[in-house]
């Protein structure tokens, strides 16, 4: 009987292990590793509740991640899906929680077989989406489309542009204004510069926004009306507030390599210095240069590397990549947390638990979980196991017995 007592004294040890290594990978992990996260304050900003001042109705807070890349039916394993898209499930939720951001950017990248899947698979990793990115009406959700989601230049057509449009409720290229702070939102994708429609459409689209926000940002002369007249050549323009843009989109500005990129997750080393290939990697010259001259942004926010990296444009446009939010992609998948206002912005980084812990915790734990099973074994038989398959535990325990 004490034998037996023993026993089940080690399965109900290793029953409770198990359950708890369980819960703490899969959901208690999240909650202190993106608790140490924080909404970064505003330099020389007052109040708000972003921690920052500036602008009406105090700083807003915006949540940027980027290439969440849900598999599909193609090229997709069950597991795979599984344990990536969980671990993406929990790290958005609990920084939803912990967070509670006013608005959250997703620059490109959500499918990964968005460019051929058939409508009913398309439907499938909608709904998948859905539950995934679930979030109260407290906070917005504003989606850009990438490669992946309407397939490369040569790939897209206007068929997959309008389902990803109809899906996320809105047009791929547009501005987008909350409290005071204008979202330029691209469709960086078309901007292929050979004059394919989708490509003529997102332009001319941009020439009008770019004239918008000109014209917004112009003083009116006084005229004859009174002081807010129209400025000359404005006439019909739609007006924004009068703030440079923030630019979103998938890929980034024209850059040679990621050579000059630092931090921990930058690209490893030995990719850092691999030249990138226009309209490919990133945008081409000329196209990133109409983007500068035509909209100016005080920051620009991009994804598609699914590494990190900051860079500076004619020493005066600061660009920063943001890494996939993917264990699929990378080991220590991360989102940026911006407080920004009409006149500033202060950016931080916030890391989700690293994959390679998860796994060395659930090794661990395996093999407490096998020595815990060898003892149970030994005290269970009368016959020992071999010293080499027991590894000396059996004799351990019949010696400690007669102690």
């Amino acid at each position: 009987m004490p034998r037996l007592l023993r026993v089940s004294g080690l399965a109900a040890a290793a029953l409770l292990g198990v359950v708890g290594v369980f819960l703490f990978c899969e959901y208690l992990l999240y909650y202190p590793v993106i608790r140490r996260c924080a909404w970064p304050p505003l330099v020389g900003g007052g109040g708000g509740r972003g921690g920052g001042g500036g602008g009406r109705g105090g700083a807003l807070r915006a949540m940027v991640l980027s290439d969440t890349h849900l598999l599909g039916a193609v090229g997709g394993h069950w597991f795979d899906k599984l344990r990536r898209e969980w671990q993406m499930e929990r790290g958005f939720q609990t920084a939803l929680w912990l967070l509670r951001p006013e608005i959250v950017f997703i620059l490109g990248d959500i499918f990964d077989e968005g460019k051929w899947s058939s409508p009913t698979n398309w439907e499938e990793d909608v709904r998948r989406f859905h539950r995934m990115f679930r979030h109260s009406s407290d906070t917005q959700l504003v989606v850009l489309v990438g490669n992946h989601d309407i397939g490369f230049h040569y790939e897209m057509d206007w068929s997959k542009l309008q389902r990803f449009e109809k899906v996320f409720n809105s047009s791929s290229t547009r501005i987008l204004t909350k409290k005071g702070i204008n979202f330029l939102l691209v469709n960086s994708v078309a901007l292929h510069g050979d004059g394919c429609p989708i490509c003529r459409s997102v332009e001319q689209e941009l020439v009008k926004l770019s004239r918008d926000l000109s014209c917004s940002l112009q003083k009116s002369p006084p005229t004859s009306s009174g002081p807010d007249g129209p400025t000359e050549g404005c006439e019909g323009a739609e007006k924004h507030p009068p703030t440079p843009p923030i630019l979103l989109q998938h890929y980034p500005l024209y850059r040679v390599s990621d050579a000059s990129c630092t931090g921990e997750d930058a690209a490893p080393p030995e990719e850092r210095h691999l030249l990138f290939r226009e309209k490919y990697d990133v945008l081409s010259k000329e196209s990133s240069q109409k983007l500068l001259q035509w909209f100016k942004p005080r920051l620009i926010l991009s994804g598609h590397t699914h590494s990190g990296c900051e860079v500076l444009h004619d020493n005066r446009y600061p660009e920063v990549s943001v890494p996939s939010f993917s264990w699929r992609n990378r080991n220590n998948p991360s989102f940026i947390l911006a407080t920004l206002s009409e006149e500033s912005h202060s950016l931080s980084k916030c890391f989700l638990p690293e994959e390679s812990t998860v796994i060395a915790v659930y090794t661990s734990a395996g093999a407490v979980l096998l020595l815990l099973a060898v003892m149970a074994h030994c005290l269970s038989s009368k016959v020992p196991l071999p010293p080499c398959l027991g590894l000396g535990l059996c004799a351990l325990i019949g010696k400690h017995k007669y102690l």
